[in-house]
């Protein structure tokens, strides 16, 4: 069985986006997902959906969560 793999979209420069990671840090231990990290400055599209809901937290196309960390959300998508 593979890990479920979660998406962070963000910007190198937004200090929510290193917030969100390090509180989901302790959840992929317990949760034991995939984190991967998407800045949307790689993406003229991807830019112009998330400058203004980042960091924004994604599974299987699915919102989250965005700008901080909903522990209740993330335990009902992968619980």
């Amino acid at each position: 069985m593979t890990s479920p793999v979660l998406t962070l979209y963000g910007s190198p420069q937004c200090h929510l986006c290193d917030e969100m990671q390090a509180a989901l840090r302790p959840w992929q231990t317990r949760l034991g997902f995939s984190l991967v990290h998407v800045a949307i400055e790689s993406d003229p599209k991807l830019e112009k959906r998330f400058r203004k809901k980042i960091p924004c937290l994604h599974f299987e196309g699915r919102e989250i969560c965005h700008y901080h960390l909903d522990e209740t959300a993330l335990q009902e998508c992968l619980g």
